[in-house]
């Protein structure tokens, strides 16, 4: 096997209730809250909602716009910001040759259709005739291509340019962390010089409000900060919608065309446990130590509010990183599930290049699934 190369950070795109870019992110983190909420849209809960964003001047048709659902409009236009960071916007040959991981759910339903048709099942004579004819009549024959997670990858193709080879993860906060994880390793291991890796997603939605309240996850009340949701009856997660790009290349990639790296990403640690008690401080501890990390400057948590993992998330971290600041992104974005782990990955990078930190670990621990250690250094 070839030695390892080193992957360097060199773009960085943004975009949540902050604002967009890094300068509103790192302006969010010094402030230590979100800096939109909406508490009636769907009450009893509350949402991040995204800032007002001018599509334009990253999805310059509006026949693109038209076409995708708001997350995908969202991780496009991250996607674009992570480019014009990285200076590599209007390079067509290297975008042509750039792969793309990306973390995505499924897309959003329509929500006025499903209401319609579960009202007319109620009174329906023969509900499984009726609920064939109207799945097959009402439903948009590109509805059910508007749920593929995919679809965010093909559009990127198509408004940036990014042309290489693409996948998709999907899974919650697990596909963000194998997301950097494929990326990361494929990269030093020589298999491709530059790639574009992020995910997005839109909170601003009924249906996953019923999905996650079905699971007993959300907290049905106003924000209070993400490690103090704790006992049982005051857990849960805010949901934020947010997108997050990075383009990492091998550092002699980024040395050759000139290009200012802005942090080094070490390898990403992935564990999937059974979630026993004290199973995800001991993943977290095992990650910690196969990822490298010594005696970071910060912590960035993914943490979910959840209970009772938040409060194992939150322990393992005082005895890993004792007077360590912790910086839970649901403090500053709200949780936004696929998207937490580039999210997290992203404001490292930018509190190394913009801040002189030396060392920051980012932490992803999923509401029900997967735990991730990522170590983010100075170039």
């Amino acid at each position: 096997m070839s030695e390892r190369r080193d992957v360097v950070v060199t773009g960085i795109g943004l975009v949540s209730c902050a604002g967009e870019g890094i300068a509103a992110h790192l302006a969010a983190l010094d402030a230590g809250a979100p800096a939109r909420t909406d508490t009636e849209t769907f009450a009893p809960y509350t949402v991040h909602p995204v800032a007002p964003l001018a599509l334009d001047g990253q999805i310059p048709k509006k026949s693109d716009q038209r076409q995708m659902e708001p997350w995908q409009r969202l991780g496009v236009y991250a996607a674009g910001l992570a480019l014009e960071s990285a200076g590599v916007k209007g390079d067509a040959d290297l975008k042509g040759r750039m792969h793309l991981v990306v973390s995505a759910g499924g897309g959003e339903r329509d929500t006025a259709v499903d209401g319609a048709i579960l009202t007319g099942l109620r009174a329906a004579e023969d509900p499984g005739a009726y609920l064939n004819e109207h799945l097959q009549n009402d439903l948009r024959p590109t509805l059910f291509l508007a749920q593929l997670s995919n679809l965010l990858a093909g559009n990127i193709g198509i408004v940036h340019g990014v042309t290489g080879a693409s996948r998709t993860f999907m899974g919650e906060e697990a596909a963000g962390t194998d997301a950097l994880r494929i990326a990361q390793a494929r990269i030093a291991s020589g298999q491709v010089d530059c790639m574009l890796v992020g995910g997005s997603y839109s909170a601003e939605r009924p249906d996953v409000m019923v999905i996650h309240e079905m699971g007993g996850y959300l907290r049905a009340r106003d924000f209070r900060p993400v490690f103090d949701r704790m006992p049982e009856d005051e857990a849960g997660f805010i949901l934020g919608s947010a997108a997050a790009f990075l383009v990492l290349e091998a550092a002699e990639h980024a040395a050759s065309r000139g290009a200012r790296a802005l942090a080094r990403l070490g390898p990403v640690g992935s564990d999937r446990t059974k979630r026993a008690p004290g199973s995800t401080e001991a993943s977290l501890a095992a990650l910690w130590a196969a990822t490298g990390l010594t005696a970071p400057d910060a912590v960035i948590a993914g943490a979910t509010g959840v209970a009772p993992v938040t409060a194992e998330e939150g322990a393992a971290l005082a005895r890993l990183a004792p007077g360590v600041p912790v910086t839970a992104l649901g403090d500053l974005t709200g949780h936004s599930l696929e998207t937490t782990a580039p999210f997290g990955v992203a404001l490292a990078a930018a509190l190394v290049s913009e801040k002189g930190l030396a060392e920051v670990a980012v932490t992803v621990v999923g509401h029900r699934r997967g735990e991730g250690v990522i170590r983010v250094t100075a170039a």
